[in-house]
Order: structure tokens, then sequence, then C-alpha cells
């Protein structure tokens, strides 16, 4: 045993790299903009067992068994999509608890984004089977919102007429799902509702209240009996959420172009404002306007991803966020909208940040300069200076997505075969 301890000493002071390396993995020379800790300079990110270890200038390279240049790029915490659908593999034709869906694995990590939230395509009576064939067997990170229709979105036609079904529409059975879940289901969501009547928002703001999550809402027709206005200032409460924000019907704006006061007095209400792009929730003749000239900017920026909305206008998160940054907000606000913003909106402060501790989900992005258009929701085209590209994303520090190889042993003739 005495002879063994000692070759083993000699064999560490002989080789000083295996004898200092305290990290797995280290992002070496990005630039990081984390808005919880108020970082937005270049920086390097250590990893170690899956956490953040470090954050900070000149880490030296020897102390990390393997080194990405990182350099040019950005790198910030893995982003956070709260609004997707992702039932699939149900079977079920042509609605969103089934083949609207997609899984998310193929979609997330490509685009830096390592939390997705399920909003609201499965109700109290599907969760379960949602959470057995999706939530389980997938390496993104995917939470909920539950449907106040027990039967989630499964409504077929213009009409969606099992989404109209207010007999289904049941908060008590509605939060006790939610308590049985609580590290999944994140809030209450009401979506395609067409009635002249609030019964959907306000069932689902009872669930919210019975099991103390927030509420979104998708508004569905934007009937005269129940205008937009009352429902962002009289029936949500602060925390709550509307989606589709800058969907070309909400009435942002009055007849001379002015931004209507209800906006800004649901703001200070707490009231929040979701993007969720989608297949028609983003038109560049609302978000113009309310974004760039009024400064009425998102709290939170999601895609609305599903089969349609991802090979029409809206792509992926990178593209959503890309939009965002066109209009004139800062990258560091887009980040911010897109991590730690949507994190705190669904009650987990413990994503969306690179604080040493942390799970190392992290994304590494390009900003490319030149010319590129970007389509909305109606087929409109607006043509921008700067797009976002994922280069690389970390799930719990291990590397799901590595665009160039960042991560991976650079091939030479003598390197030899494996």
């Amino acid at each position: 045993m005495m002879r063994l301890m000692v070759v083993m000493a000699a064999f560490l002071i002989s080789n000083p790299l295996w004898a200092q390396a305290r990290y797995d993995l280290l992002l070496k020379g990005g630039h990081v903009i984390d808005a919880k800790n108020q970082i937005d300079a270049v920086m390097d990110v250590a990893i170690a067992g899956g956490k953040i270890a470090r954050v900070a200038p000149n880490i030296p390279p020897a102390e990390s068994t393997r080194v990405a240049d990182v350099s040019g790029l950005y790198v910030t915490p893995g982003l956070v999509d709260m609004h997707v659908h992702v039932y699939a593999g149900t079977g079920r034709r042509n609605v969103y608890a089934g083949d609207n869906s997609v899984y998310p694995d193929g979609f997330t990590f490509r685009s830096g984004v390592t939390t997705v939230v399920d909003l609201g395509t499965t109700g109290w009576r599907d969760f379960p089977d949602f959470k057995d064939r999706v939530i389980d067997r997938v390496r993104t990170r995917v939470l909920a919102f539950l449907n106040i229709v027990g039967s989630g979105m499964v409504g077929t036609g213009a009409d969606r007429k099992e989404e109209q079904n207010t007999q289904d529409m049941d908060p008590q059975a509605t939060a006790r799902r939610a308590r049985e879940f609580p590290a999944l289901v994140v809030g209450i969501k009401t979506a395609h509702y067409t009635g002249p009547d609030w019964i959907a928002v306000d069932r689902a703001v009872e669930a919210g209240k019975l099991a103390n999550l927030p509420v979104a809402v998708d508004f569905g027709n934007f009937n005269p009996a129940r205008p937009f206005a009352d429902l962002v200032t009289k029936h949500l409460r602060p925390g709550d959420m509307s989606t589709h924000s800058y969907k070309d019907l909400v009435p942002f704006l009055d007849d001379q172009g002015k931004l209507r006061p209800w906006a800004l007095e649901a703001r200070s209400r707490g009231v929040k404002f979701d993007v969720g792009h989608g297949g028609g929730g983003f038109a560049w003749k609302n978000a113009v306007p309310v974004i760039q000239q009024h400064r009425f900017v998102p709290d939170s920026i999601s895609t609305d991803l599903h089969a349609g909305s991802m090979n029409a206008g809206m792509k992926d998160m990178t593209n959503v966020m890309s939009k965002i940054l066109n209009l004139g907000v800062s990258l560091a606000d887009v980040i911010k909208m897109s991590t730690i913003n949507p994190a705190t909106q669904i009650g987990r402060p413990e994503f969306g940040h690179l604080s040493v501790g942390a799970g190392a989900d992290v994304a590494v992005l390009r900003v490319d300069q030149g010319t590129f258009g970007f389509v909305d929701s109606q087929r409109v085209r607006f043509m921008g200076t700067r797009l976002l590209v994922c280069e690389l994303t970390l799930r719990d520090g291990r590397v799901v997505y590595d665009l160039n190889g960042r991560t991976s042993d650079l091939y030479s003739p003598t390197s030899g075969a494996r």
C-alpha cells in the first residue's frame, strides 16, 4: 500500500495538469451576459460536476480538463422559452394535444433553449400521460401550465368547440392536479375561448388562486363584449400574463397612433406581456410602433413553438429574439427577457442565471451582422441587420449542441484512429 501511494504521488507531481484540473469545462474569452448577477463583460465560465463553478476574468486553462474558445461570442444562461406545445405522440390528428405538438429536444438545444414551458396543451385529465410520454423521456427541462379545460387543447375546426366547453372548466380539479405535481406545473392557462363572457378567464384565475400559481391568457377571439383592456386591468392579477402580446388585434394604439393608457396601467399593476410569436401571434404592424416607437417592450420572449409555427415566420427562439433585437431593444435586455425574466415569472428563480452553484445550463450565441429578412405571422417581412445564432448549448454541464465542435478534439493526421 505504501509503495502504491508513493507511485501515485510521484505521478501527480510529474503531471501538473492532472493535479491542477479543478473544472470539467472552461468556456474561455466569451462576453458573459447574466442579468441576475449584473454581468455584462468579457469573462470566463468554469463548470464542474454539472454546476457553474466560477465566473471570472482570466481563469487559467490549466485548471480545466477541457477548454472551449468562445472569444467573440456571447455566453448566457440557458434560454427559457415559456410558450411551447410539446405534447407529441398521442396520435390525435390536427390538434395541439397531438400532431400539432413537437418533441422538444429536436428544436430546443439548437437555439440555446434548455427549459421550456408547455403552455396549456394539457388539462388536468391528460397531464399524467404528458408527463410519462414526454416530460420524463426528454433531455430538455419541460414544465407546464395546465389548461383550465380539463381535456386540454383538443379543439378542431375554426370554432375549436371542445375548448369552448365551460362545463369542462373546473378550477378545483385543475388546482388539485397542479398541487399533485408542484415540481412540474407552474401555472394555469386559458386559450381560444370565443364566448362573450369572462367564464374561461375567471375560472383560470380561480384555479390560479387555489393553486397559488400565475395565469396565462391567449385571448383567442377579440369579442367587443369583453374588451382586452378589461382583461389586463380588471381580471388578471399581478404576475399573470397575456401572451401573443403583439398580435395585430391587440388594441395598443388609438386612432392617432398613441399608446393607450391601459397598457401602462396594466404594467404598473404587475401584469406581464409575453411575445408568444406562434403562427398568428406576432405582427410587425403592432410590434414596430409599440416596441420601437413607444418602448412598450415585452417582459418575456417566447416562441409558441408547434408544428405550424416552426417552419413559418417564427422559426425558433433565436429568430424571435433577433426580431426584438432589431426593434432597438438592447442585447442585454433581450437576453434578460429570455432567461431570468421568464424564470421568475414561472416561479423558478433557480433557472436563468450563471450563479456559482447553479445548474450549468448555458447558451453560447453569435451575433451576425448583415442584411436579414424577418417574417411575422402574417407573412410580412421586416429587414434587420443583426441575427442571433446559437453556437453551443449545455444542459446541466453536458454538451447537447455544438454547431462548430468547439468542445471537441481537433483532428490532425497524426492524432491516430479511435
